[in-house]
């Protein structure tokens, strides 16, 4: 089990390596990629959780951008939209510590985190319209990987940015009922 476990993040780590001149194509590209929070076309039963969703939005925007500034300030507007939500004490607990991270490196790791719990939110959610992706990078987090939601399918990676901005996979949509 363990040299399997190896043998795909090897794997993974060689079909996410970018050449130079792809990981110039793709920094290039990164800003034309992002989904602005204003074009999710997410649409969510419980105004309460959209507010969450939105917000969630913004800070892996911020993160898949590298923007240490941006993701705190995303991760402060979190943190009011987690506290009207039942059930969300946890995640508001790990959303303070992005805000409170000392550099980008620290923000990410608590993601995961928050990423992981919110991720069960969403998923017994009430979805009108649209998909939410449950994504992965295999590389994240020294190699134990790490999720995220996004509502684009386009891999647009938070743990690395431009330094992998396409590694990934989609683990599962999360789809209207």
């Amino acid at each position: 089990m363990k040299k399997l476990l190896m043998l795909a993040s090897c794997l993974a780590f060689f079909a996410c390596g970018n050449s130079k001149q792809e990981h110039a194509d793709a920094h290039q590209e990164k800003e034309e990629n992002v989904v602005p929070v204003a074009t999710v076309p997410i649409k969510i039963k419980d105004p309460q959780i959209q507010n969450v969703y939105t917000q969630y939005i913004r800070l892996k925007d911020a993160l898949v951008s590298s923007n240490f500034d941006a993701a705190k300030q995303a991760s402060v507007s979190l943190q009011p939209e987690l506290k009207n939500v039942s059930g969300c004490e946890t995640a508001l607990s790990l959303n303070k510590k992005i805000s409170e991270a000392k550099d980008l490196a620290e923000q990410r790791k608590h993601f995961t985190s928050l990423s992981e719990d919110l991720i069960g939110l969403f998923k017994n959610t009430s979805l009108v319209t649209g998909k939410i992706y449950v994504q992965h990078c295999p590389m994240a987090n020294n190699g134990d990987g790490g999720d995220w939601l996004s509502s684009d399918e386009k891999i647009q990676n938070p743990y690395y940015g431009d330094e992998m901005m396409e590694c990934g996979n989609i683990l599962e949509e999360i789809k209207a009922k």
